[in-house]
């Protein structure tokens, strides 16, 4: 090989790697904010718009809600004002996402929270005849050690606890009448472990957790 042809093979070399470092700058310059926190065992994003409260989304709408910001920064926008339908998580489920959220990436201790929330539930709606005798007491003190071991409190009126879930992935009358028709208390608690360990499931599976914030 020449000199000259040497020469030649090293400008164009230079070149390809100049035009690289562009492409690259480009992508990044056009690329949107990441705005996810934690992928599993919930996934958690960063909300671009403003809200007060967590926002349950079903994952197959956010990843289109995801798909479209992302043509919209491509297109030289800020963002969406007006993303698809969602839970806005109120009152007593604002209580339980905090929970949810402080512990996010310890799935053992996630799961145990939700079962803690599950009993709180179940005391709130009384759907066993049980609970309507002294056996509550039981309940009740197994629920507060568990909030103390835990850290973790519910203040002012709590009304539902339980995150909604589409009724296509979980059916909660099949899992209200599992928790009537336990006869003990023992049978009660594996009830309500078995369907807070279902939901915990769905929830991980087929919804997207998006935090307050006013954007990112």
């Amino acid at each position: 090989m020449t000199f000259k042809m040497r020469k030649v093979l090293n400008v164009t070399n230079l070149l390809e790697m100049e035009m690289g470092k562009i492409i690259n700058l480009q992508d990044r310059i056009q690329k949107s904010p990441d705005n996810l926190i934690i992928s599993k065992p919930w996934e958690f994003r960063k909300a671009y718009w403003e809200t007060a409260h967590f926002i349950q989304m079903l994952r197959s709408q956010a990843a289109n809600l995801e798909h479209h910001r992302e043509e919209v920064y491509r297109n030289g926008g800020k963002g969406i004002r007006h993303p698809p339908s969602y839970f806005p998580l109120k009152g007593g489920m604002a209580y339980t996402m905090r929970a949810m959220y402080t512990c996010r990436g310890n799935e053992k201790k996630m799961r145990e929270v939700y079962y803690l929330i599950g009993l709180m539930d179940c005391m709130i709606n009384q759907v066993n005849p049980i609970l309507r005798t002294d056996l509550l007491r039981a309940m009740y003190k197994k629920v507060f050690t568990m909030k103390e071991e835990l850290n973790i409190h519910w203040y002012g009126p709590v009304d539902q606890v339980l995150l909604p879930i589409d009724s296509q992935y979980f059916k909660e009358f099949e899992y209200r009448a599992h928790l009537k028709g336990a006869c003990t208390m023992k049978e009660l608690y594996r009830s309500i472990r078995t369907g807070t360990d279902k939901m915990f499931d769905i929830l991980s599976f087929e919804y997207v957790f998006y935090c307050p914030g006013v954007g990112v």
